[in-house]
């Protein structure tokens, strides 16, 4: 058996909660493979909202086991709040949720080292969450971190206060004022709530799983456009977004890797900083917003919009080695008189369809292909037979541009506002 993996493939906030949700009565096991609770995964149904941060977004069924991967990183204050509010809800936790022993942790100085950075930077700042995700990163490369399995080992304390000493010489540098008493008592008692949870080697437990014909799907956070190497540095994320991250962030090994499903909305949305081709700063741009409320659903921050953006699409496709697509969103742009979609970029007084290297600094002017607009209200919609002809031509010029099927067209934030174009993954 071979692991599917599902991502985004814009600069995040694409819609992947919803799917994973929906997906989940096919698969034994959702894993989510890197990432922290900058993350936020939008899940509705029953009329209920639900916001999950780091726990895998398969955990409100029964009979699937979700794994946090060792490629993540958790904030034990966060954690226990997702925690119990599924508690509340009649999650059985301990039987659904395993997380790995060697995901790292991020400490109360992370954030307060998050924080210190991104002031320091005045106008270049980068867009961060604050949720301390880059500084717990670099703990880990710089091979000083805390990961969950220390938290049983009689010597954590001693830990944790050694890099805390070491993090309050780096706040001391930054003249950077704080009070780490009032941060640590809450987050000494997610390290309780962590130690009463089942840790494994979520390596060994995904290839034995594989290797027994479980199903399993890799959910990854953020989006292929915010990854570390490949997205538009610096400002991006803080670990690999794209599929090669699944194999780094729980131990699969390439040829272990089934299905890549990428996950896009029918236009583009990014928050926080950083280069955005097709951003419209004009009206337009406020309707999208407001219609698909794009407002983060960690930080509730308000999300830049603008028009598909098809060469950063067949960037992202090309370094997921995506096999499947599916379109969020389509709801949200009913009305459009016009709707429009950025086939090429003029550059260097040049026409070209790549991603440049000097994306910063470069002006990027988007060439754009117009589409009659649809006026009918998609929300009802239960067969993909019933999408207007208009929405279908968008849909067909898509999957002939990039060459990868679209199978699945959402219409809605709840499950059942999901249309099938053919069997997913069954």
């Amino acid at each position: 058996m071979k692991a599917d993996v599902l991502l985004g493939l814009q600069w995040g906030d694409e819609g992947k909660g919803k799917i994973v949700d929906v997906l989940t009565p096919k698969y034994d096991i959702i894993a989510r493979f890197q990432g922290g609770p900058n993350a936020g995964h939008t899940l509705e149904f029953n009329g209920i909202k639900h916001v999950l941060h780091t726990i895998p977004s398969g955990i409100f069924h029964k009979n699937c086991l979700n794994v946090v991967g060792n490629g993540v990183v958790i904030d034990p204050v966060i954690f226990k709040k997702e925690i119990d509010a599924l508690v509340k809800m009649g999650v059985d936790i301990k039987k659904s949720l395993l997380i790995s022993r060697k995901a790292h942790l991020i400490l109360p100085t992370h954030r307060l080292l998050d924080a210190a950075s991104e002031a320091s930077k005045g106008k270049g700042k980068i867009g961060s969450t604050l949720k301390g995700i880059g500084p717990t990163y670099m703990d880990k490369t710089g091979r000083n971190g805390l990961r969950v399995g220390d938290i049983t080992t009689s010597d954590f304390k001693d830990k944790y206060d050694f890099l805390v000493s070491k993090h309050s010489q780096i706040l001391d540098f930054y003249n950077f004022s704080y009070n780490l008493q009032e941060f640590e008592p809450d987050w000494f008692a997610g390290i309780e709530l962590l130690k009463s949870l089942t840790h494994i080697d979520s390596e060994y437990f995904i290839n034995e799983a594989l290797n027994n014909n479980k199903s399993v799907l890799a959910e990854g956070a953020q989006g292929s456009l915010l990854d570390i190497d490949f997205g538009s540095y610096p400002f991006v994320t803080s670990s690999n977004t794209i599929s090669a991250g699944a194999c780094t962030g729980l131990g699969i090994a390439p040829n272990k890797i089934g299905d890549t499903i990428g996950i896009f909305k029918a236009y583009c949305t990014r928050v926080g900083s950083g280069p955005f081709p097709t951003e419209l700063m004009d009206q337009t741009g406020e309707d999208i917003r407001k219609k698909g409320n794009e407002f983060g659903s960690t930080t509730g921050r308000s999300r830049r919009c603008g028009w598909l953006d098809l060469p950063a699409l067949k960037y992202a496709i090309m370094l997921n080695g995506v096999t499947k697509l599916m379109m969020m969103k389509a709801d949200v742009l009913s009305g459009f008189e016009t709707v429009k979609i950025c086939t090429h970029y003029l550059y260097n007084g040049q026409t070209i369809e790549t991603i440049p290297y000097d994306v910063l600094s470069a002006e990027l002017t988007p060439v754009y292909k117009d589409f009659k607009g649809w006026n009918e209200d998609l929300t009802g919609i239960k067969s993909i037979n019933e999408i207007p002809a208009t929405l279908n031509a968008y849909i067909t010029y898509i999957e002939n541009e990039l060459k990868v099927p679209v199978v699945i067209v959402s219409v809605g934030p709840d499950r059942t506002q999901t249309l099938m174009k053919e069997v997913v993954l069954a």
